[in-house]
């Protein structure tokens, strides 16, 4: 059975919410959506499972969607886990993609924010497709970034 669904959005847990929600919208022009978010309760506790949770974040809307499309919701919790840095073969959630005009300058831009690259950028024919220019960075967290433009 198939479910009638509607994508809303993406979370990203933070070690500092307004930072990385800072990193975002310099580097890709998102946008706060919506009211800051300050979360605690009974009823965070039993979503989450967790005893004691309280967070904080806001909602990102993501370029080239409008007003009514998916955000990126950025939180940081009270009380958070460290992990390594995810790999881009890591088992789970990868990256986050971009479409941008020029992949060069958005490397740039993500290194001026405080993000680094990982690879790229390359130049590849996907067949059926067309030609990719692609490259791989990290924001100032460590999250992978994926830059793309198709030619």
């Amino acid at each position: 059975m198939t479910v009638e669904a509607t994508y809303v959005h993406t979370n990203l847990v933070a070690r500092d919410w307004r930072r990385l929600a800072a990193f975002y919208t310099a580097v890709f022009g998102c946008e706060v959506r919506g009211a800051e978010r300050a979360l605690h309760g009974a009823r965070l506790e039993a979503l989450t499972g967790l005893a004691g949770a309280r967070l904080e974040g806001v909602h990102l809307g993501l370029p080239g969607h409008g007003d009514g499309g998916p955000t990126l919701e950025i939180f940081t919790y009270a009380e958070t886990e460290e992990s390594p840095a995810p790999g881009p073969n890591r088992v789970g959630y990868g990256h986050i993609a971009f479409q941008v005009d020029d992949v060069p300058a958005a490397l740039r831009s993500i290194l001026d924010n405080g993000g680094e690259t990982l690879g790229g950028p390359v130049r590849t024919t996907v067949a059926g497709e067309g030609e990719l220019e692609v490259a791989y960075a990290r924001d100032l967290e460590g999250n992978i970034v994926e830059l793309q433009r198709w030619g």
